[in-house]
């Protein structure tokens, strides 16, 4: 739709060239923009299947999920993956997961197959099951660390036996069309690739062994497909300037009146409220920005060589609480960052030459859940960041994010025109300025 308003747009007859020209670029970039983040431009989920060994009527294989983003977890309640068989391929028997359907297996008589699906769906087994139906890297309920964040959670794992199945390299079909949520819709995977089999170590070390067979899917993230409206929203505010910017109005899109709530009403403290729902559905705090999340960035503090930083976290989500979450921030002055005094932080440089991005996620065992909506539902820290005297000012929103992420999603900004300014007359006094220096975020609402 957009390119044809483009076209019919061009009313003289020498723009039309023009407007052709961009209508070629739009159609060529879309494709390959959906899935492709700036930010985390290599991240990417590689399923790997590893046969293992042969059966008498088709493998054995270890399935092994690596999470390469490296600020996009899968959380609670956790992946879902689903794929369609070649053949008339069934499955035996599974170790550290099941599949969701057995589907019909009417014509097997004694032994009686896990899964007789044509398109089987996956998921990862509970923490606690018997040990005889673990498997390395399983029963995590699917929650996926980053990578980034930590790289031993980022794996997932689990074993299949299949039957009726190919029983040689040059007999077995590859699966197709793989699907993955995680666990919200957004990663969009490609077709199975067979790639060079896996080489092992022996718990020695001494010896190598490899995989009899090995392909790989890799699956990307796009945001646009996740959800038509942003995530999270971001408010400023700072010590110069008593303006708060608040996030902008149905920032995330305006819910109707079944999946909001008002915050001091009988119902938000009701039996059962924060319960999940099956299909994921929030209920949020009423307020006017109508968002999941709120991330504020408050300029506490200017020192002669440093200025200080407040983030502050809320969760607005009543059915919801973030396992392991992370935030994302670019900006010029991330290169300096002196101390983070509540959160874990590690700068991610994607382009080596910029060193303008940070993650900050929570301290393990301390803050690193972001509870439901309520009274425990944030969670905060302040930055304190060395100045560049060629670069630094409070003009012109320098002192606030360029971008800001949550959880791998691009919180929606206000207009840059809405900024707290720094007033014309002022004068900033390099002595730390304590005064207006009250956290803020309370109030914001």
């Amino acid at each position: 739709m957009c390119y044809y308003r483009c076209w019919r747009s061009c009313l003289f007859p020498g723009m039309k060239s023009i407007c052709g020209l961009v209508v070629v670029l739009f159609l060529v970039m879309l494709p390959c923009a959906v899935g492709y983040d700036p930010l985390d431009p290599t991240g990417n989920i590689t399923i790997k299947w590893d046969v293992v060994s042969w059966t008498a009527d088709g493998y054995v294989a270890a399935v092994t999920m690596s999470n390469f983003q490296m600020y996009r977890s899968i959380v609670s309640p956790g992946w879902t993956l689903g794929w369609q068989w070649a053949k008339k391929e069934v499955i035996w028997s599974m170790v550290g997961a099941q599949t969701t359907e057995q589907g019909d297996c009417s014509k097997f008589k004694g032994n009686v197959p896990h899964c007789c699906m044509k398109k089987p769906v996956v998921v990862d087994l509970l923490p606690g099951v018997p040990y005889n139906q673990q498997f390395s890297n399983c029963c995590k309920a699917g929650v996926v660390s980053a990578w980034g964040q930590d790289p031993t959670g980022s794996v997932s794992a689990f074993q299949v036996s299949v039957g009726l199945a190919g029983t040689s390299n040059k007999t077995v079909k590859l699966p197709t069309n793989f699907t993955l949520l995680g666990p919200v819709p957004g990663y969009t995977c490609g077709p199975a690739k067979v790639v060079p089999s896996t080489v092992y170590l022996t718990p020695d070390h001494r010896r190598k062994t490899q995989a009899l067979m090995t392909w790989n899917v890799t699956c990307t993230y796009s945001q646009f497909l996740a959800s038509r409206n942003p995530s999270c929203c971001v408010s400023f505010s700072s010590f110069y300037n008593e303006t708060i910017t608040p996030c902008p109005k149905c920032a995330c899109g305006c819910q109707n009146k079944n999946n909001r709530v008002v915050s001091d009403s009988k119902q938000a403290h009701r039996k059962g409220i924060n319960t999940p729902r099956k299909d994921n559905a929030p209920l949020l705090q009423c307020t006017h920005h109508m968002c999941p999340i709120r991330v504020h960035w408050h300029v506490k503090l200017n020192y002669k060589d440093y200025w200080r930083v407040k983030i502050a976290i809320t969760n607005f989500n009543y059915r919801m609480n973030y396992t392991q979450w992370t935030l994302v921030a670019q900006h010029p002055n991330l290169n300096s960052v002196t101390e983070v005094f509540s959160f874990d932080y590690k700068p991610l440089v994607p382009y080596e030459a910029i060193n303008d991005t940070g993650m900050f996620y929570g301290m393990k065992f301390y803050n690193d859940l972001l509870m439901e909506a309520g009274p425990q539902g944030n969670v905060q820290s302040e930055v304190l960041l060395g100045k560049n005297k060629d670069t630094f000012t409070f003009k012109q929103g320098w002192a606030f994010p360029r971008k800001v992420y949550f959880n791998g999603d691009e919180c929606l900004l206000p207009p840059p025109d809405t900024y707290p300014f720094l007033p014309n007359s002022a004068y900033v006094n390099p002595i730390a300025m304590s005064t207006m220096a009250t956290a803020t975020v309370l109030v914001l609402r």
